[in-house]
């Protein structure tokens, strides 16, 4: 098993900025994936970014360029640093790892972006 706990996330302004940090503990090696969802209101949850095995970042297309994806192993925690918020970028992000073919959830952080 693995436990994820979020930390970040609230209220910005648009072109503001957020930080998003989620801890892992438990079962956590042979992580396959670790990263970041998001789902709006009346939508599907949808991928934002994620490490790969080998350290390799990726993002959806709709936040390239705005939010970073980062990692540190020695605390087995994964980062999200948000640059540039869109009203659209409002949501609960999920935290999730994936590892040996199953994936793991954290609670879940509300961010919105809004004047």
């Amino acid at each position: 098993q693995v436990q994820l706990v979020e930390s970040g996330g609230g209220l910005v302004q648009p072109g503001g900025s957020l930080g998003l940090s989620c801890a892992a503990s438990g079962s956590i090696f042979s992580i396959n994936a670790m990263g970041w969802y998001r789902q709006a209101p009346g939508k599907q949850r949808e991928l934002v970014a994620r490490i790969i095995s080998g350290g390799i970042p990726n993002y959806a297309d709709s936040v390239k360029g705005r939010f970073t994806i980062s990692r540190d192993n020695a605390k087995n925690t994964v980062y999200l640093q948000m640059n540039s918020l869109k009203p659209e970028d409002t949501a609960v992000y999920y935290c999730y790892v994936f590892r040996e073919r199953k994936y793991y959830w954290g609670q879940g952080t509300q961010v919105t972006v809004s004047s």
